[in-house]
């Protein structure tokens, strides 16, 4: 079984910075992309950023200069440092992971439980 379990939001002033953090745990044989997804009310879940297993980064053009996405292979982390915070960044958050476990011969999709990150003043 895998688990993956974000961390870091919470409430933060327009301007701001937040740093999210996700945890992958488990049986985890490898992992390939990671990324960051977000669900504002009301709208559909958007891709915010990914990073592959070498370290290439994509970014959504509204979060590009403002987001930077890291991962730790040895750790099985992905982080998502977010800075200049708008009140339209508000959402949850989730972690997302293609993840091969050890009882499989390919990688599937695995998600977060998701955090709220609110921008308000």
């Amino acid at each position: 079984q895998v688990q993956l379990v974000e961390s870091g939001g919470g409430l933060v002033q327009p301007g701001g910075s937040l740093r999210l953090s996700c945890a992958a745990s488990g049986s985890i044989f490898s992992i390939g992309t990671m990324g960051w997804y977000r669900q504002a009310p009301g709208k559909q879940r958007e891709l915010v950023a990914t990073i592959g297993g070498s370290g290439s980064t994509n970014y959504a053009d509204s979060v590009k200069g403002r987001f930077t996405i890291s991962r730790d292979n040895a750790k099985n982390t992905v982080d998502l440092q977010m800075n200049s915070l708008k009140p339209e960044d508000t959402a949850v958050y989730y972690c997302n992971g293609a993840i091969r476990t050890m009882t499989s011969s390919y990688a599937i999709n695995y998600w977060g439980k998701g955090t709220l990150v609110t921008v308000s003043s």
